[in-house]
């Protein structure tokens, strides 16, 4: 097998999953499918030689590079507080995941980081605090601090954080 089908077979198994984590960090498809295309680039040009474990490393790379591109938005393009109303599913559940996605949106790029790696994607405070290069205390001083503003975000949603197990403790 040459490296192009390698990579091939890498993108067709994983892609569905990275693309889930490019949304989550830029809460805008659009973002997600450009800041995927470019990571599978970065990826591509080390393709297999210098990759042990693909999947981490271009979860890696798509969160320093969310976090990179967050660094360079200047003023003006940063998302406003009050984003314009919409009209909601009258399901519940669809309801919770937007306000959460909202909430999510107005974390700092490192603790929507962590809150994205440890809570949708599952990953353990070890295996965050490895991907993200920082020490376990980092993981979760980060993961406290950003718990604690998304109930303040959306107080609304607190009794329902206890249902959603991706918020980890229930609120007090």
């Amino acid at each position: 097998m040459n490296r192009n089908d390698s990579f091939r077979e890498f993108v067709a198994a994983h892609q569905q999953s990275l693309m889930r984590t490019a949304y989550l960090l830029t809460g805008d498809a659009h973002q997600a499918e450009d800041l995927l295309q470019s990571v599978l680039l970065k990826v591509l040009g080390r393709w297999p030689k210098h990759v042990d474990n693909p999947q981490a490393y271009a979860r890696r790379a798509l969160v320093n590079q969310y976090i990179s591109w967050r660094r360079r938005l200047t003023r003006s393009e940063l998302p406003s507080a009050k984003p314009p109303e919409r009209s909601y599913s009258s399901e519940e559940s669809t309801v919770v995941r937007l306000a959460v996605r909202q909430a999510l949106a107005q974390l700092p790029p490192r603790q929507r980081a962590v809150i994205i790696l440890r809570y949708y994607e599952d990953l353990t405070e070890q295996e965050t605090a490895k991907l993200l290069k920082c020490s376990l205390g980092t993981v979760k001083s980060q993961a406290h601090h950003a718990l604690a503003r998304l109930r303040a975000l959306a107080p609304e949603l607190a009794p329902k954080f206890s249902d959603l197990e991706f918020l980890g403790e229930a609120p007090r």
